[in-house]
């Protein structure tokens, strides 16, 4: 597999882009409204919800959580999932500052 050369970018940028990945399928995309309309869930909650089986929602889950866009609280044998608020609000300022700069009016294309 290429070299992604990450390291070039600024630590925001980079951040970014963990965000936009985490948020690229559209599975996570749901979990993510689910957990908003509902604060917490537990995994087979989820599942119950989606199309999809348990285990590929277990893995969207885990990507989820990788990124730091969602917490897991273990409670008994089930886990708990909820948006980590700080990362939701870190998401939307550095998303808000992205998408809210003017397109440069220019003539191109």
């Amino acid at each position: 597999m290429g070299v992604t050369k990450s390291e070039e970018f600024s630590v925001k940028d980079n951040r970014v882009a963990n965000y936009a990945k985490a948020l690229g399928h559209p599975a996570r995309v749901a979990i993510l409204r689910i957990l908003l309309k509902k604060e917490s869930c537990y995994c087979g909650d989820i599942v119950g919800e989606l199309p999809l089986s348990q285990s590929t929602v277990s893995q969207h889950l885990k990507e989820l959580k990788e990124a730091g866009i969602i917490k897991g609280t273990i409670a008994g044998a089930k886990i708990c999932y909820c948006i980590d608020a700080a990362t939701w609000e870190q998401m939307q300022f550095v998303f808000g500052n992205l998408l809210t700069r003017p397109i440069a009016d220019n003539e191109c294309c």
